[in-house]
């Protein structure tokens, strides 16, 4: 087996509603088994960030996130900043992806690149299952994460 060159986290909550649309949108992209492309889910606890990402090219993160105005199920590539803007756009996490990067940065235990795919919710309720419009988004979301991959691919993998 291949070190893996790329990881895909799904980062979230699967008994907070739409909060689980990142293990959602990473077990389809598992079920892929993409060779050199690790899959995994976390909570968003800094610690399993780093691990999760340390020694790769790049780190793929799917994310809920609160928006105003509120566009439930829209997807977008975002960038580490904007999720830090509370006001406008944010993580459902208390702990996350921002609070990993200076961590991270401290331990030499980043990536070569990070891109977030965000998903706005329309729920955090207690309970399983995705909202209507943020089910309809999870394929959106999926081929979002594979844009970013074939982008991020080495080069010598491209067979150009």
């Amino acid at each position: 087996m291949t070190e893996p060159w790329a990881v895909v986290i799904g980062v979230g909550n699967d008994y907070r509603s739409d909060d689980g649309v990142g293990s959602a949108v990473a077990l389809q992209i598992e079920e892929l088994r993409i060779p050199g492309v690790l899959v995994t889910v976390s909570d968003g606890e800094p610690t399993s960030l780093l691990d999760a990402w340390d020694g790769v090219d790049l780190a793929v993160v799917i994310d809920a996130v609160r928006c105003e105005p509120s566009i439930p199920g829209r997807v977008r590539r975002t960038d580490i900043d904007l999720l830090r803007h509370a006001g406008t756009t944010a993580s459902t996490h208390t702990l996350g992806i921002q609070d990993a990067l200076p961590l991270g940065r401290a331990l030499g235990r980043l990536p070569g690149a990070i891109v977030v795919i965000a998903v706005d919710v329309a729920s955090l309720e207690l309970g399983v299952g995705l909202s209507e419009p943020v089910a309809a988004a999870v394929p959106r979301a999926v081929t979002a994460v594979l844009s970013e991959l074939r982008r991020g691919e080495p080069r010598h993998r491209l067979g150009t």
